[in-house]
């Protein structure tokens, strides 16, 4: 597997780009290898107890039939609920009902739940006693750069908050930081450690996914996290047996890692290859770890083929029935949201409809994907950097205008914290979502965690307002009130044909859900069920994907598409049209 590592060891990536597998591979290699290993999931769809059969939580759990190894699973939900009571209890005998109100809708977002994760794991990472037990500490998904440098923040927030000082984003969550300063800054001081720490960034062997690892080296090396690995996890095998797409993907993934950036490039790598079976269960994951030969027998599902799964096109078919509207495409990052959101918009354009085609997402490919104009078609970007300026400005000129020197600083200083950028991107999201009303509006939204910190936003702004108004029924239409109204707001869940990434496109579906907002329908992308291939590990996998398939259609989703895996990169209004080239069957249930 991995050579040398040290005492901690991270694996950090997209959903989907098979961390999780790795994570559980390399803790059975350094087991096999006579060490004792903890197996650390900070995950929100954690499956590392789905992986080996064992029912963990948050609690450290010894694996059945792998001596030597224990595991716990860290929920983020549940740890930012016990965060939030341990700062806002205290105050509940004391302070109004508005200013704990006040308080707890601070400590709503994500940027909470990050650090809440973050607070639950530092024990791990500081805990000497516990340490001695273990000769290696495993951890699935490390903390992002943002959550690190939140940490690195000054701890002095309580003060500033309770002289009712603060507006930036995350005053709130900072808050409960300084009674633990000094163990933080022990664990990040351990992050930063070459000598006991490496973080190894998992990409599949896509353009997207390795400017996604960039970006991330990038933000750790930038706070001085420099003990960096690269993994490729899914590499295309040599021998494609003369199958047009097998071919196309080996090509596909060799052309992607030739031009990754020179940061990328200098990092150390291993290489993968693609297997043909979900990586579940302990068998699996210990031929995995003895890197053993693929079997192509026997493959896991039922034979789908693409006559029995309904198309894009079918999907277009009903978002185009109301002639206009904003139609948002969510998910995690890596799945497609980009090309499905420019496919959608394309044919649609070509049907002959007025679309804006816009993105929060500040990775923002969609000039690139679109490659090339359409008639009816207009592109816009709301750039995050140039809204999260120009928010910046307005909060120091009207809440900074009064401080002190000190206060103006800090305040300052924490207008430079991650959250700042949602807010700041709520109010140009806003306007793009008015547009709808006339004609239609194709949404590419950021990766899940910015896109729910957005929706808190847009929740926030809702309350607001209905309390200026006094609830009056027709007196304003909130942004809220469109996204939660089906006739006005088409929500597409993008996920692909794999556990984790339906897992966490499930999980995505249920936070929407209970902000009142309910999915329109989803799209299963990639999938090798619905190409052709007479390659057997491609085979295999297709079979493998009739599982998830089935999932999306009797549990999570009423309408549904599912778009065949593309042997080249659909870059190109051509490309993105072909897509939408063939009616199948009706995509509603």
């Amino acid at each position: 597997m991995f050579k040398d590592l040290p005492k901690f060891v991270f694996f950090t990536g997209k959903g989907g780009v098979g961390k999780t597998s790795l994570a559980c591979a390399t803790s059975l290699s350094l087991v096999g290898a006579g060490n004792r290993v903890l197996l650390v999931s900070t995950d929100p769809a954690s499956n590392v107890g789905q992986v080996f059969a064992t029912s963990i939580g948050n609690k450290i759990t010894p694996i059945d039939d792998v001596s030597g190894l224990d595991a716990i699973e860290i929920n983020p939900e549940e740890a930012a609920a016990d965060y939030r009571e341990r700062i806002v209890g205290p105050m509940r005998a004391i302070l109004p009902a508005d200013a704990l109100r006040s308080i707890e809708e601070q400590l709503s977002g994500a940027c909470t739940t990050e650090i809440a994760a973050f607070d639950e794991f530092t024990d791990l990472l500081t805990n000497n006693d516990l340490l001695a037990r273990y000769d290696h500490v495993v951890f699935d998904t490390a903390p992002t750069g943002h959550t690190i440098r939140m940490l690195k923040l000054p701890g002095a927030w309580s003060g500033f908050l309770q002289a009712g000082k603060g507006d930036a984003s995350c005053l709130g969550p900072l808050a409960g930081l300084a009674k633990q300063r000094t163990r933080y800054a022990a664990a990040v001081d351990r992050l930063s450690d070459s000598a006991t720490t490496r973080l190894i960034l998992v990409a599949r062997p896509s353009q997207s996914a390795l400017n996604e690892v960039a970006r991330t080296a990038k933000e750790l090396a930038d706070i001085g996290i420099q003990n960096q690995e690269l993994a490729i996890n899914g590499m295309m095998p040599q021998e494609t047996g003369g199958d047009p797409l097998a071919e196309a993907l080996l090509q596909r993934d060799k052309d992607a890692l030739a031009t990754t950036s020179a940061e990328v490039a200098a990092l150390p790598r291993t290489v993968f290859a693609l297997r043909s079976e979900n990586l579940v269960g302990l068998d699996a994951l210990k031929r995995f770890a003895a890197c053993a030969p693929d079997s192509l027998e026997d493959g896991q599902g039922s034979t789908m083929t693409a006559a029995d799964l309904p198309t894009l096109a079918a999907l277009v078919d009903d978002i185009e029935e109301p002639g206009k509207g904003l139609i948002m495409f969510m998910g995690k990052g890596g799945v497609g949201k980009t090309t499905m959101a420019a496919a959608v918009a394309a044919e649609l354009a070509t049907r002959g409809h007025q679309v804006l085609l816009s993105t929060t997402d500040p990775a923002a490919h969609i000039t690139e994907t679109l490659a090339g104009g359409l008639s009816g078609l207009t592109v816009s970007r709301i750039d995050p950097e140039q809204e999260t300026a120009r928010y910046r400005d307005h909060v120091m000129a009207t809440k900074g205008k009064d401080l002190d020197e000190q206060a103006s600083a800090m305040l300052e200083e924490d207008l430079r914290s991650p959250c700042t950028e949602e807010i700041a991107v709520f109010q140009a999201f806003s306007r793009v979502i008015r547009e709808s009303s006339k004609h239609f509006v194709v949404m590419d939204t950021a990766p899940t965690g910015h896109t729910l910190l957005l929706l808190d936003a847009t929740g926030s702004y809702h309350r607001d307002i209905m309390r200026h108004t006094g609830d009056t029924p027709g007196k304003r239409v909130t942004p809220m009130m469109r996204l939660q109204d089906p006739a006005q707001t088409k929500i597409m869940i993008v996920t692909l044909p794999e556990t984790t990434p339906v897992l966490e496109a499930a999980q995505l579906q249920n936070d929407l859900q209970r902000a009142g907002i309910q999915p329109w329908g989803w799209i299963v992308n990639s999938s090798l069920a619905a190409a052709q291939t007479h390659h057997p590990l491609l085979q295999k996998r297709a079979r493998s994907e009739a599982e998830q398939i089935a999932r999306v259609r009797d549990e999570l989703s009423r309408r549904y598409a599912v778009v065949p895996m593309q042997a080249q990169e659909p870059v190109g209004v051509e490309k993105l049209k072909s897509l939408c080239e063939t009616a199948g069957n009706s995509a509603a249930a």
